[in-house]
């Protein structure tokens, strides 16, 4: 039962609707934020927000987790010089965000940290303050990037800032 509800979220969730959620000023506003903060530390921040699954991922049991993976190897998140790469994934439909951060970070920010993160822009997200929800956790990603990679100095933006909508 869970899985046909979930179906039909997915199946009525629009491009059109990501899209008003997140118009081109949303999107530079998202976007400036993360070159910012970026200037704090030396990790690299990468935002993909996707509107919604096939049927055939809702059916076969996708999740939100598994999707995430997948758009942290197909966007190359993890091809960062220091591998301290942080993809921030928001699957729509779902209401759903994930974190994934490369190797750099295991042993330093801990599963809860991130969860942390994840669970305030679900909030968020879920009382539909999506902008809000999104700068809210760049700046939280950013903050626990600046602890554990502090900025030396210039250095290459090797992730564009831009989110992408899928």
């Amino acid at each position: 039962m869970r899985r046909l509800g979930r179906l039909l979220r997915h199946l009525v969730e629009t491009r059109w609707q990501t899209r008003r959620r997140f118009p081109p000023a949303v999107l530079d506003r998202i976007e400036a934020a993360v070159r910012a903060a970026e200037g704090a530390h030396c990790g690299e921040l990468r935002i993909v927000i996707e509107t919604d699954l096939d049927a055939w991922a809702i059916l076969s049991g996708k999740t939100a987790r598994v999707r995430a993976l997948e758009a942290f190897a197909g966007f190359h998140v993890w091809d960062t010089e220091q591998n301290n790469g942080v993809l921030v994934y928001v699957l729509c439909a779902d209401r759903a965000v994930e974190i994934v951060a490369d190797r750099g970070f295991n042993g330093l920010v801990t599963p809860a940290e991130w969860g942390a993160v994840c669970g305030a822009m679900q909030a968020e997200l879920s009382a539909g303050r999506w902008e809000h929800g999104m700068l809210a956790g760049v700046a939280a990603a950013a903050e626990l990037l600046a602890r554990h990679f502090p900025g030396s100095g210039a250095k290459a933006n090797e992730l564009p800032d831009r989110p992408i909508l899928l």
